[in-house]
């Protein structure tokens, strides 16, 4: 039966969950703000709705996401990553007015985005977890008992939001001084991001590997999982490189490790799909850290491995559907890696590059390629939301294939106008660590050597890119 499904999203995410709608034969209908007036994935959609000037604020503002759907008679949602994604008070709208929200239950949404509640579940389902504390008490008694954990389990210490995700509302916390000072902080920034100023605290593993597992689970008690991805590579503790399977060469702590995300997902009575999250030690010991309860961005690279399509799939389950899927049928063939071309300059500090203009837009392709965007020349990027314009997925049948492949992409992909990720990564595909697969959470801070490079993106490069696209164009009048 065709349903029509609204897509509570913008951007890349956005134009990736229209087109498996519309592959499903279902009808898009798409949201957006003043500020992504020239987006694609308004032109990609079959109906669109304007929910106001914004900037976030509507994209964010539940009442309005429920206005449009009603509009259009809607009969499904599906969030996306960010903005409402994981708000439980979100799913609990969609719950009551009848729509089928496509993820989990808000009930689930909700246990697992109170990180405290989250490591409960998990310790009475006896998953190894790293040593931290309670949501921490108000006022000068939290204090306390944030001094007295530290002080038993030794600094540093990561001080979290209870309700954080995405690599916000986190600090580390190197000494008691410092503990003292940011405790109010953080519950300050916790409460102006999350409408929550609850925190806590957790041991620091040093230099761990962040290692995630992506599982889907259907209605009908089947949780089955699509392989590990290794997330270790990061700027402030936000994703960069995406790398699936891991580059552990312990089969057996791998196994376990998938083998604990689907415990995690069972004790959570988890269902749809979602991604559980670990930290490895330098001892490969590994430790839960949390459930994200939607897509991932990094979703592309298991899709790379197993040929699952995992959105597909979400929007099938949600609808009543059964795995057509077992474990068994689970296969995973070659390496993919997932670079995030983000409009940013890692020369500083990886600074937005919002509010510029794409003048030259070229995209590399070939076998084993994918590219997950919404970039075209001429957008003119907003300065109001995430600096990602496209992601770079490339597939391989050895690791160094595949790195020759991404190479080769990066050195043909050409995005004049702002300046991106685009010769960082350069550097980074010939890093003799990266190469041989040994990095975690540390790498960028271990290898500044990476930030050294030439800046590709100075007016006279530009204007070369300029120049061989209009020449390009003269000698090709009918390419797209």
């Amino acid at each position: 039966m065709k349903v029509k499904i609204l897509v509570a999203n913008r951007g890349e995410i956005a134009l990736r969950v229209i087109r498996a709608i519309q592959e499903l034969g279902h009808t898009a209908v798409a949201v957006f703000e003043t500020p992504d007036n020239d987006a694609l994935h308004i032109r990609a959609a079959d109906e669109a709705v304007w929910l106001g000037d914004g900037p976030r604020c509507d994209y964010l503002n539940i009442d309005k996401v429920m206005a449009a759907a009603r509009k259009v008679g809607a009969t499904a949602i599906h969030p996306g990553y960010g903005f409402l994604a994981e708000n439980p008070k979100f799913a609990k709208a969609c719950e009551e007015a009848g729509l089928t929200f496509i993820g989990p239950k808000s009930e689930v949404i909700e246990q697992l985005g109170n990180k405290v509640i989250a490591r409960q579940i998990m310790a009475e389902a006896g998953i190894p977890m790293v040593p931290g504390t309670p949501n921490l008490s108000a006022g000068e008694a939290g204090v306390r008992e944030a001094v007295t954990f530290a002080d038993r389990v030794g600094y540093p210490v990561m001080l979290k939001a209870t309700s954080g995700g995405g690599g916000r509302g986190i600090r580390r916390i190197e000494n008691q001084d410092e503990l003292i000072a940011s405790i109010p902080l953080a519950r300050s920034e916790a409460k102006a991001a999350f409408n929550d100023d609850r925190v806590y605290l957790e041991k620091v593993v040093l230099k761990p590997k962040h290692v995630e597992v992506q599982i889907v689970a259907d209605n009908f008690g089947n949780v089955v999982h699509l392989g590990t991805r290794d997330c270790s590579i990061q700027r402030r503790n936000q994703k960069l490189v995406e790398i699936a399977p891991s580059m552990i060469k312990d089969q057996a702590v791998l196994d376990k490790i998938c083998e604990t995300a689907v415990l995690a997902a069972r004790a959570s009575k988890y269902t749809n799909a979602g991604t559980v999250e670990f930290l490895l030690d330098k001892d490969l010991n590994f430790y839960f850290m949390e459930i994200n309860t939607r897509i991932q961005v990094e979703h592309t690279v298991s899709e790379m491995i197993t040929g699952i399509d995992i959105v597909r799939t979400q929007i099938k389950l949600a609808l009543g559907k059964k795995m057509v899927f077992s474990q068994e049928d689970i296969r995973l063939r070659g390496h993919a890696v997932e670079m995030r071309i983000n409009a940013e300059d890692p020369l500083n500090n990886f600074m937005p590059e919002g509010g510029k203009t794409v003048s030259v837009y070229r995209s590399p392709g070939g076998y084993g390629v994918r590219l997950d965007g919404f970039v075209y020349q001429g957008y003119k990027i907003p300065e109001v939301y995430d600096s990602l314009l496209v992601k770079l997925t490339v597939a391989g049948y050895s690791w160094n294939e595949t790195v020759d492949r991404l190479r080769r992409c990066l050195t043909n992909f050409v995005i004049a106008g702002p300046k991106t990720t685009i010769p960082f990564y350069l550097n980074l595909v010939d890093e003799p660590d990266f190469r041989s697969g040994e990095f975690d959470t540390s790498y960028l801070d271990t290898h500044p050597e990476l930030f050294t490079y030439k800046d590709k993106n100075s007016e006279v490069d530009k204007l070369a890119a300029l120049i061989a696209e209009i020449h390009y164009r003269q000698e090709n009048p009918y390419a797209v």
